[in-house]
């Protein structure tokens, strides 16, 4: 998370959305199974647990912070903490949901 907040210091704006915007399921669902798909791609290279679980959190993340990175763009929306909280969120909610079923 740092990281991202390094990152966005040269941010070109940060948007002024709302937590009830119309991407924010998008973003909650989209990282949850992403995260879910990366856990499930460590577990079937044999690693454990908690080695899938990293690896499905950081498959996830990455693509929230590609599109926060691509939004922030001068002709983008703009960086959105919002959005990237809703995909921490939905990522730490398909790992759960991952290792629920395991």
């Amino acid at each position: 998370m740092l990281f991202a907040a390094v990152l966005c210091n040269g941010c070109a704006h940060v948007a002024e959305d709302r937590w009830t915007g119309k991407d924010k399921a998008e973003h909650f669902f989209a990282s949850a199974a992403l995260a879910a798909a990366g856990s499930e791609y460590g577990d079937h290279q044999h690693l454990s647990t908690r080695q899938s679980s990293t690896i499905g959190m950081m498959f996830s993340l990455s693509f929230g912070v590609g599109k926060e990175w691509f939004d922030s763009r001068h002709d983008g929306s703009g960086w959105s903490w919002k959005d990237l909280a809703l995909d921490v969120a939905g990522a730490s909610s398909g790992i759960a949901l991952w290792n629920l079923s395991h």
